[in-house]
């Protein structure tokens, strides 16, 4: 598949505003895929340009996610060369027409959310963003942004696909409609996070569960989303909150961040143990954050009757998890998707909670990156040796 490109787009720094002169670079490092499974190399890309509604971003991090691995191996097909990476924090440095109507400013600290909703089709009208159409068919299908067109390009001007925003940059364009400010005395490199692995449990555990004071909730997989579901699910009242994990190592920080109780699903029958935990009864709902079929049974098989399983991992490719019929309708159970969350309501709902110190953003980021180094990165992601989620910090 194609991906266009516009020259204006990505050269012309006069259709910008409220950009000083020379403030920005012609060039920029970045990281690029530009072949399924042989990883990322950094190169230098034209320095992209924001256009109609959209700001551009000096970037200060961006955090390394499973679904980015899932895109590297060629398990999800996406077009390339592109740049990866969808959950950024930075300032804001150029915006483009229209986007003074926004509230945004140059100068402005950011976080951007990985769901970047048109603002304008049908599901977006009704404030239902994490199902935004063009989203899903131009960004996630072709890598461009809403015109047609992508906003990166090799120095011969090569067309380079955007994954979101294309965050493992020094710079990225970005909607207006998915970046929230970010006050001051937020700490700027883990606020990476906020934009997906904070924003997607936040989304799981507000709109997917619509979780209740004094229910009982169970996370299996306590990764970047899975501690920050922990420390939400807490923050919205939840009585318990049962960390479910085959890593001692992993399990180990989730008390720190609200839960419960701990469960190691490979030296402990998980089932029996939030059974005795809870009385016999199972959790109200139980969050799946892995996307794996192993997970998905764990989380059904912890819920109490007339429960709620919420699953947010995405698998790689498309798998298939089982599910026992007969209990499912004889107990009313119910299994609930959970892709993002509404990114112009919830992400500053998120980046408040974290100014508020009711979310601890900071110590989830475990391991900082510098951009050289993103390779090493996404291997010790993809090996399991990262606790919470890990960084490519642009100052390193």
């Amino acid at each position: 598949m194609t991906t266009t490109t516009s020259n204006d787009a990505v050269q012309a720094p006069g259709t910008t505003l409220g950009a000083a002169p020379g403030a920005v670079p012609d060039t920029m490092q970045a990281a690029v895929l530009r072949e399924a499974g042989k990883g990322l190399q950094v190169e230098t890309l034209r320095t992209p340009r924001p256009r109609a509604g959209e700001v551009l971003v000096r970037v200060a991090a961006c955090g390394l996610c499973h679904s980015d691995l899932h895109v590297m191996g060629g398990a999800i097909s996406f077009p390339l060369p592109a740049v990866l990476g969808h959950e950024v924090s930075g300032t804001i440095v150029e915006m483009g027409p229209g986007a003074e109507h926004t509230g945004l400013e140059v100068g402005q600290q950011v976080a951007g959310g990985f769901l970047m909703p048109c603002g304008q089709c049908e599901a977006c009208a009704s404030g239902r963003d994490e199902l935004c159409g063009p989203f899903f068919e131009l960004n996630r299908l072709k890598g461009v942004l809403y015109d047609g067109t992508t906003r990166l390009a090799a120095l011969d001007g090569e067309p380079v696909s955007m994954y979101s925003m294309g965050g493992l940059a020094q710079y990225c364009v970005i909607p207006a409609t998915s970046v929230a400010p970010v006050p001051a005395e937020i700490d700027m490199v883990p606020a990476a996070i906020l934009g997906c692995a904070a924003l997607t449990a936040y989304g799981a555990v507000r709109r997917g569960a619509d979780l209740r004071y004094g229910e009982t909730v169970a996370v299996v997989a306590t990764g970047g989303v899975g501690t920050n579901i922990v420390q939400v699910a807490r923050a919205f009242g939840a009585s318990q909150v049962i960390a479910i994990d085959v890593s001692d190592d992993k399990l180990a920080p989730m008390p720190g961040y609200g839960a419960t109780a701990v469960v190691n699903s490979v030296t402990q029958d998980a089932r029996e143990e939030v059974l005795r935990l809870t009385r016999g009864k199972g959790v109200d709902v139980s969050f799946e954050a892995l996307g794996i079929p192993a997970t998905w049974t764990t989380a059904l098989d912890v819920l109490a009757d007339g429960g709620r399983m919420v699953p947010i991992g995405l698998g790689a490719g498309v798998q298939t998890a089982e599910v026992e019929i007969n209990r499912t309708v004889r107990r009313s159970q119910s299994i609930l998707g959970s892709y993002g969350a509404r990114t112009r309501q919830d992400l500053p709902a998120v980046v408040d909670l974290a100014a508020r110190g009711v979310i601890n953003y900071k110590d989830v980021v475990s391991r900082r990156f510098p951009l050289e180094q993103v390779g090493a990165g996404y291997e010790a992601l993809h090996n399991r040796e990262v606790q919470g989620r890990a960084v490519v910090d642009m100052s390193l």
